[in-house]
């Protein structure tokens, strides 16, 4: 079957589109060592970089000296609210008693932290519509690190579909967020820049 009889028996199927809908034809024809998400219902597909990778691997190592390997997650999609947003942030911290729902994904609101690191072609949705829709899903603590700046920027107190607090830091200056929910500090001094 093509990717065009697909699409076409998706739309004799059922006429509106679904994240679940949308997913499951896009498994199929991803390719290995990509990521798929979809941000306000525009598609998303980029491939693994090795910088990006050991600044997620380097947060995950971080993350697991205090919390659980069950609660910490890299590439896992989590719908968020707004139209067609299925995310597959770079790390996300779920809660201690998060349990997936009967289609076996996390629910946002079991989620604690989560971090992107920016890819070139897709940073304006961490730094816009993916930044709204966390902040509308109350994630408390959100991390964007960008290798082109060099930086790292923790926004929390989500209100409104807003965070109320920024802290932008230099790579080698520690991310204080240990009074926030995340309660630890995160180390940049071995991020690697692009």
């Amino acid at each position: 079957m093509t990717v065009l009889e697909d699409r076409i028996e998706m739309a004799d199927e059922c006429d509106e589109l679904t994240l679940d809908g949308l997913f499951e034809s896009l498994e199929r024809i991803t390719p290995e060592g990509y990521k798929v998400e979809i941000v306000e219902g525009a598609i998303f597909m980029s491939p693994q970089r090795d910088t990006h990778w050991e600044i997620i691997l380097d947060i995950v190592e971080q993350l697991r000296a205090k919390y659980p390997r069950n609660r910490v997650k890299s590439d896992v999609r989590v719908d968020y609210p707004g139209h067609l947003n299925g995310f597959a942030s770079d790390v996300t911290l779920v809660k201690e008693d998060a349990e997936k729902d009967a289609k076996g994904l996390w629910n946002c609101k079991d989620v604690e932290f989560v971090a992107e690191v920016i890819s070139k072609g897709t940073a304006h949705n961490d730094y816009g519509p993916k930044k709204t829709a966390y902040a509308r899903a109350d994630i408390p603590v959100y991390l964007i690190v960008d290798p082109y700046q060099g930086k790292s920027h923790l926004y929390t107190q989500p209100k409104d579909g807003k965070y109320l607090t920024e802290t932008s830091v230099a790579f080698g200056t520690d991310v204080d967020a240990a009074t926030t929910p995340l309660g630890l500090t995160l180390k940049t001094d071995e991020f690697p820049r692009d």
